[in-house]
């Protein structure tokens, strides 16, 4: 655009003493052509100017949106590294937690219907029918639950009974007595549950016993059950 208007000027200026003291030429016209053309290179420095500072304005914005990029990127690279960091440490976790995945659930018997007792005796009751068995800590060939490692875990049985004989189990931890679920009633059917959280040291056993003298029932719908499940290790 200065080039432009730089010929433009220089043709003006170009003009012969000839023409200037030709009877044709205008001076006073000629003058004023030169001052309009004063007049818009000014204004076009202006513009010019006001385009510079537009151009290091946005030159400005453009670095400052670099910079932000560059900030988000190193943000979510970071972001990357933690989330990949927590990823391991799942794996880790769930590798160390391998053999702390214990539970177990039964019912007495796999198939058919079945009264168990009265017995003259205590009696170690045997769920042979497995739900589940995670860490295999359950036997269902004697009934008996053993500590794989040291934690609290939850205990639960629940029974069934008909009347005429009463019902009564006991969660035994070690040979002792922990809790009992007992019913008795003239007619209809017997029902009832407990449930308890003990700390168990690696090799403790628990189990459930019938007392002597009453009577359980179990079928098909699995009445009679007995679950337990490690709710977290202890050091």
């Amino acid at each position: 655009m200065i080039i432009f208007i730089t010929v433009l000027m220089l043709n003006v200026w170009a003009i012969s003493a000839d023409e200037v003291l030709s009877p044709n030429i205008n001076i006073i016209e000629e003058l004023g052509k030169i001052k309009n053309m004063e007049t818009i290179m000014k204004s076009l420095e202006t513009e010019m100017e006001r385009l510079r500072t537009e151009n290091k304005e946005l030159t400005a914005t453009v670095t400052e949106q670099k910079e932000n990029i560059r900030e988000l990127r190193n943000e979510m690279k970071k972001k990357n590294e933690e989330i990949s960091n927590l990823t391991l440490s799942q794996v880790e976790l769930r590798k160390e937690n391998r053999g702390r995945e214990i539970a177990f659930s039964a019912s007495l018997v796999e198939s058919g219907d079945e009264y168990i007792g009265p017995f003259t005796t205590h009696f170690t009751l045997t769920y042979k029918n497995v739900f589940t068995n995670i860490g295999k800590a359950y036997n269902p060939f004697t009934g008996i639950f053993t500590a794989p490692l040291k934690g609290a875990y939850m205990f639960r049985v629940s029974i069934y009974g008909v009347a005429g004989t009463a019902a009564t189990v006991s969660i035994i931890k070690n040979g002792e007595i922990v809790v009992s679920a007992y019913d008795e009633q003239p007619q209809g059917a017997l029902n009832s549950s407990n449930g308890v959280v003990l700390i168990l040291e690696v090799g403790d056993v628990v189990y459930v016993r019938l007392k002597a003298g009453r009577r359980i029932y179990d079928n098909e719908n699995n009445h009679s059950t007995f679950s337990g499940f490690l709710l977290f290790p202890l050091k």
